[in-house]
């Protein structure tokens, strides 16, 4: 079997979806009968004969077709318009061509909206309630996140009213804040992606009190305290007995140099005396 041509389009956007066959061109559309229907019952646009048949209301002045390569335009494209299209073209009666397109239409979502709210703060930590949303895409998107450039997973929940509805979605996430993180939301839909990113901050820098040592390393300081004090206190007594001996024999030197330069000149006087007798 064939492979199914698919054609993609946003929605507003204006679309060809091309037909298997092309009218010669000395040949005319009259003598041919062209259909194009969405899923077998639907038709989209139709001609006999040269004339065109009544269409379905939704392709109302949205669609048209080409009289030569009979492609078939429409504009503008809604989410409504995906779905299998079939080209059926008849010669005299006789099928000539007979094949599917598959058209798939998306919708952008708006950019994620991240919000934070604080639950609880601490000195080690703030604790935040994350929320990222989008809304008004197609098809169901898939939300992904990063914490630092780090793959997360959000708690995830989808909105729509139909499976041929533009879907909200929201991302919800608890989260431990013990310093500034950057948070990404991205929501992925077809090929295409939005993506948002917000700085957290952890909102309390209090400094925590610091805890007191064990009483055991307290006692063992002030031991080490009174026995450096106390080896000060005899180093410093021992130096001072050392000094102080040291002055003392200085001291009994000069005493004696003062009693012998004392002694001197009266040796001389009783010399000069006995000179003289």
């Amino acid at each position: 079997a064939l492979e199914k041509k698919v054609v993609k389009s946003k929605v507003g956007e204006k679309v060809s979806l091309p037909c298997c066959y092309e009218i010669p061109s000395s040949e005319s559309l009259h003598r041919y009968r062209v259909y194009w229907q969405k899923n077998i019952t639907d038709v989209v646009l139709a001609y006999a004969e040269g004339e065109m048949i009544p269409k379905h209301e939704r392709y109302q002045n949205r669609a048209e077709m080409d009289l030569s390569n009979l492609t078939l335009w429409i504009s503008p494209t809604e989410i409504l318009d995906n779905g299998s299209y079939n080209c059926v073209v008849q010669y005299n009666s006789a099928v000539v061509c007979a094949e599917s397109v598959i058209l798939f239409v998306t919708a952008d979502f708006s950019k994620p909206n991240i919000t934070a709210e604080v639950s609880a703060d601490s000195c080690e930590y703030t604790e935040m309630a994350i929320i990222c949303s989008s809304h008004g895409g197609f098809p169901k998107p898939k939300i992904s996140g990063a914490l630092n450039n780090m793959p997360m997973e959000w708690n995830a929940s989808w909105v729509s009213e139909s499976s041929f509805s533009p879907y909200n979605v929201t991302g919800k996430l608890v989260l431990n804040v013990t310093k500034d993180i950057n948070i990404t939301c991205s929501v992925e839909y077809s090929g295409f992606a939005k993506s948002t990113s917000l700085l957290l901050k952890k909102t309390n820098d209090c400094v925590a009190p610091p805890v007191p040592p064990p009483y055991n390393v307290i006692t063992a300081s002030i031991i080490i305290v009174i026995t450096f004090i106390l080896a000060i206190s005899l180093a410093a007594r021992y130096l001072s007995r050392r000094v102080c001996s040291r002055c003392c024999k200085r001291q009994d030197s000069v005493e004696e140099g003062v009693k012998d330069c004392t002694k001197a000149p009266m040796s001389d006087k009783g010399t000069a005396e006995t000179s003289s007798v």
